[in-house]
């Protein structure tokens, strides 16, 4: 099967927007009670390596799932997925935050935690779900699935230094206007993949 080493260094830019790191360094780093490193680096691999199992599983069988058996077209996945992630990213334009954590939430142990709502929703998302199965149909689930894993890597490393980086952003006071760029560029690829299933099911 033929690799193009450039679409999957694309799709894995543009999986690394959804994924949207930024959202794992403030949920970490501002998480009480306070996390210890060792506990950021066993919480950043167990929720990268449980996101990116479940988003190659969506993205190699997702498709068919939809189709054959619940019976929804991918343009309606793209609508809803870009509906969602939209929202998303008009939280963090408007309040500067993307994580709501509520008292259930700090309550929660700490092998919860590295599955919900770290796994899922924060890593994979239903913006970054809709985006994966619609581009392994267009590129193939090799492909894509090699991307998530570089996208996914990234997210990771990212996550490892989130303290640091935190206390660099909060020097600098860039925190929120860094959230809310991210936020606006969310929002964006959002309004596109709308767009995109609204062409798609005109067609």
């Amino acid at each position: 099967m033929n690799i193009d080493l450039k679409v999957i260094v694309e799709n894995a830019l543009y999986f690394i927007a959804l994924l949207n790191p930024a959202s794992k360094v403030m949920f970490l780093s501002t998480y009480e009670p306070k996390l210890s490193q060792k506990q950021i680096i066993e919480l950043s691999w167990k929720s990268s390596a449980a996101a990116l199992m479940i988003l190659i599983t969506l993205a190699t069988f997702g498709e068919i799932v939809l189709s054959k058996i619940f019976r929804v077209e991918l343009y309606s996945l793209k609508i809803t997925g870009g509906i969602v992630l939209f929202l998303i990213g008009m939280v963090a334009i408007r309040e500067g935050r993307f994580v709501n954590r509520d008292e259930h939430q700090e309550r929660m142990n700490f092998t919860d935690l590295s599955l919900i709502p770290l796994a899922t929703p924060l890593i994979a998302g239903s913006g970054i779900i809709a985006a994966g199965i619609s581009t392994a149909a267009q590129y193939g689930a090799l492909s894509v699935s090699l991307s998530l894993f570089m996208g996914i890597f990234v997210n990771f490393a990212v996550m490892l230094f989130s303290s640091g980086i935190s206390r660099i952003l909060e020097k600098l006071h860039l925190t929120g206007p860094l959230i809310r760029l991210t936020g606006l560029i969310i929002s964006c690829v959002a309004a596109q993949m709308i767009i995109t299933g609204i062409k798609e099911s005109l067609l």
